[in-house]
């Protein structure tokens, strides 16, 4: 019988990546693309959709190739190895406008670093009702919200918005693009305020005709369910394959370290910094997203900083120090970054300050400090905003009882170990945290049929990713971090006016992240 393998393939903000894995979860390949994204104007941010798929077809070819029929197979795949399902995850929630043939009429709009919308939230608050959104969705109108971006595009480019029918997102459109089907994860869906109900999990037609008239609404499925079949083959993928409807790409993250049972919070280190609660019933919160799950029945809180692991990298670029460097001057300038306090709001901020307009503030600077204080500095930015949103999730409702670690920034050591000792949460570190590729090609192994591979090669989700280490907070750093966290919730509401003030004079775009890794 053939060994049955799965290929995940996800769209991020700085690069593709994408894995092939086999029935056991372990890794056998991997690969990356890196892309950047554009910034037409101040606050607007976009991707051009023949992006995701072009990546996606090379990755495939990389990962896939040598599986083809008659091919010599490589030494790191075993023998009797066919791609039998493929799960497809992006960044998200993203606004692509297409025609009826699904042909993009604009490049997309991207999630909550794309600040565009503001008078359409604020217009569509005044026409719905901000307290009536707050109630049917679960969440109030953000940056993050998809609905005040279709809204945008059909009052600032009305020729484009008479071509457009069909709506996308990353996952779903690369779904589409293999099968033919236009689908959407509930999940995204969710996440398009304020056209869905978490609740009945429909569409909300009357206010689908205030939003986005004229749209064609896709069929509406679970991220792991079947999207369809691919219509041709793809390298080593042969045609008539599952393919899964996907989702966006932190709850894929989520779904990769098993993070998605009621208590579970997964907190995921990359471009920006990400919070996945899994809570037993809806919750309703001004400031942070309330979502449904990845998975039927399930329910989700979450939360999204607007830069972490960017400023990391903005600080590599701007001081030259390669990332061993930085992270050794860091350890050595201790708790607290010899009297450094920064607010990490260097590209506006999302939950739960909720605030475009924000801005980075460095206290405490003299001429004695370095980079390593001001690297230390950063890294306790993030754990400062971490310790807030987590905050903000248990003031609405939710139980944090378990943390999972996830990303590229788990790898250093000193980040996460620096946000341990400032939440005060013990975090688990899986075996594998290579992020959403890979909870892709978990959703996809549910596609694959029990009874079919049962009695050679079964597939076991639930022994793929064990945890590999907890990272503990120190006690004895307590004291210390709740005091500097104290000055730290301070400095906002003490400097807001100020880099309001500044923010209207800047004629550079805050949400550029250009350098930054994912």
């Amino acid at each position: 019988m053939p060994i049955p393998g799965l290929v995940g393939v996800d769209v991020g903000t700085s690069s593709s990546k994408g894995v092939l894995v086999g029935p056991d979860g372990a890794i056998l390949r991997s690969a990356t693309r890196a892309h950047t994204v554009e910034r037409p104007a101040p606050g607007h941010v976009e991707m051009d959709a023949d992006v995701w798929w072009d990546e996606l077809v090379e990755i495939v070819a990389e990962l896939t190739a040598d599986l083809a029929p008659g091919a010599a197979r490589g030494a790191d795949v075993p023998a009797g190895l066919e791609v039998a399902a493929v799960g497809v995850s992006g960044m998200g929630p993203c606004v692509l406008l297409t025609d009826e043939a699904g042909v993009p009429v604009r490049p997309a709009i991207l999630y909550g670093v794309d600040t565009r919308a503001t008078q359409q939230i604020e217009e569509l608050d005044a026409a719905l009702g901000r307290a009536t959104i707050l109630d049917r969705c679960g969440s109030a109108l953000s940056s993050q919200a998809a609905g005040p971006k279709f809204a945008w595009v059909r009052q600032h480019e009305p020729a484009t918005w008479a071509r457009a029918r069909r709506i996308f997102m990353p996952a779903s459109y690369l779904a589409f693009r293999l099968t033919g089907a236009y689908v959407l994860d509930h999940h995204s869906a969710s996440q398009s305020t304020p056209l869905y109900d978490p609740r009945t999990h429909h569409w909300i037609d009357e206010w689908v005709d205030v939003v986005a008239p004229g749209i064609e609404l896709p069929e509406l499925r679970w991220p792991g369910e079947t999207a369809g079949v691919t219509r041709d083959p793809l390298a080593g993928i042969p045609a008539g394959t599952p393919v899964v409807a996907g989702t966006i790409d932190a709850w894929s993250e989520a779904v990769s370290v098993d993070a998605t049972h009621v208590g579970d919070l997964m907190l995921m280190y990359g471009t920006t910094m990400f919070l996945v609660a899994t809570v037993a019933e809806p919750l309703r919160s001004e400031t942070m997203w309330s979502t449904v799950g990845a998975f039927p029945g399930t329910h989700n809180l979450a939360g999204g900083m607007a830069t972490s692991g960017a400023i990391t990298s903005w600080l590599r670029d701007l001081t030259g120090a390669d990332y061993t460097d930085l992270l050794a001057q860091a350890t050595a300038s201790g708790p607290g970054a010899n009297g450094l306090l920064m607010l990490p709001y260097l590209a506006g901020e999302r939950t739960p300050v909720q605030d475009p307009d924000a801005r980075g503030v460095l206290a405490g600077l003299t001429l004695s400090h370095t980079r390593g204080d001001l690297y230390r500095a950063a890294l306790e930015a993030t754990a400062f905003g971490v310790r807030h949103n987590v905050e903000t999730l248990r003031t609405a409702g939710a139980d944090t009882s378990r943390v999972v670690a996830v990303g590229g920034g788990t790898q250093g050591g000193l980040w996460t170990q620096v946000v341990s000792d400032v939440t005060g949460l013990t975090q688990v570190i899986p075996t594998r945290t290579i992020g959403a590729s890979y909870g892709a090609a978990r959703l996809a192994a549910g596609l694959v049929s029990d009874h079919e591979h049962e009695h050679e090669h079964p597939i076991d989700v639930t022994a793929w990713n064990p945890p590999a280490r907890l990272v503990e907070p120190d006690p004895a750093l307590r004291t210390t971090y709740d005091e500097l966290y104290a000055l730290y919730r301070d400095l906002y509401p003490a400097t807001s006016a100020v880099v309001h003030a500044l923010a209207r004079r800047t004629t550079t775009d805050p949400t550029s992240l250009e350098g930054a890794t994912a």
